[in-house]
């Protein structure tokens, strides 16, 4: 059996409390985003409705409240995570038509944004 010694082992618990989770590195971050308005049921279950303002990620929990605002013009909204996606590649958020609405993005289709994760 490995002996540490009490110096030792406090090194190891300082050193493994840096290391950032999957989870929090997917907390907070910029990319592309786009806009969809279907009105099917979303992977929460619940119906797509767009003109709430809710958005897709790949991993976020459902509920999750984050941040996202438009790099491009600086509008700012809070969107509830209820699906999943975005499914194109280098797209970190599909955004429901009001959401996008509100940040500007509605006539390009998508935009780059920043995000975090506020609840």
């Amino acid at each position: 059996m490995l002996k540490l010694s009490s110096l030792a082992l406090a090194s190891l618990v300082a050193a493994s409390s840096t290391f950032v989770t999957f989870s929090d590195a997917q907390a907070a971050g910029c990319g592309r985003a786009s806009w969809y308005a279907l009105h099917s049921r979303t992977a929460s279950g619940e119906r797509m409705n767009p003109n709430l303002m809710t958005a897709a990620h790949r991993s976020l929990r459902f509920g999750t409240k984050v941040k996202v605002t438009n790099a491009n013009n600086g509008k700012s909204v809070v969107v509830r995570i209820n699906d999943r996606g975005p499914f194109i590649r280098g797209r970190v958020l599909d955004l429901s038509k009001a959401a996008a609405s509100n940040i500007g993005m509605i006539r390009s289709g998508h935009a780059k944004i920043c995000f975090e994760v506020i609840g």
